[in-house]
């Protein structure tokens, strides 16, 4: 059997720009913190680790019934990087892999997940990169080999090391729109008209 690959979901900001907590907010019937720890888990990818950070007991409330390890990170306002390296200290020995995922892209889908896996499995390269158009952003997956890089990274994070492994990268190409996150109130209207109204309860 191949080695599992986890999945980690950065959820741990404090959405300034927005002025609510925007994981918080329910798109498509459910929060968006909790649509993106579902589409990683129908996504196969085992453990699922959701890095909390700002108002955590919400979040987290927001995941209850899902299968899903939960880290606190108790540096989150020092940035994204510090988030990470709490997740990814948290995956398990066995894990082939890590898909790093943040958790205001609630057009990723679980589908998106599963062709990053399988071009992993594919292709042995280290990294599997997104493109969004000229644009690279998450998800991005990590090879087991490129962790301690990814631990040691400091505030230049998964992009740091994104760009110092970038020859040996594989990406993927999806439709720029998918890589919508939620900054400003525009871009909440935006992705409810992507997303069908029926999902599941929150």
């Amino acid at each position: 059997m191949p080695e599992p690959v986890a999945g980690v979901i950065l959820a741990a900001g404090r959405s300034s720009r927005l002025g609510t907590n925007k994981l918080l907010i329910e798109l498509g019937g459910e929060t968006v913190v909790r649509r993106a720890a579902r589409q990683a888990l129908e996504a196969g990818l085992s453990p699922v680790i959701v890095v909390l950070g700002f108002e955590e007991e919400r979040v987290a409330a927001a995941l209850e019934g899902l299968a899903v390890q939960k880290v606190v990170n108790r540096r989150h306002e020092e940035g994204m990087h510090a988030s990470l390296r709490a997740g990814i200290e948290r995956v398990a020995a066995e894990c082939g892999a890590a898909v790093v995922i943040l958790a205001d892209m609630p057009l990723v889908t679980a589908r998106m997940l599963e062709q990053i896996v399988a071009r992993f499995r594919s292709a042995g390269a280290p990294l599997v990169i997104s493109l969004y158009g000229e644009v690279q952003a998450p998800p991005t997956l990590y090879a087991r080999a490129l962790f301690p890089a990814l631990a040691e990274s400091g505030a230049g994070g998964g992009q740091q090391v994104v760009r110092e492994y970038r020859e040996q990268a594989t990406p993927l190409h999806w439709p720029a729109p998918l890589r919508a996150d939620l900054d400003r109130p525009e871009d909440i209207a935006r992705v409810r008209r992507e997303l069908p109204s029926d999902g599941p309860a929150a």
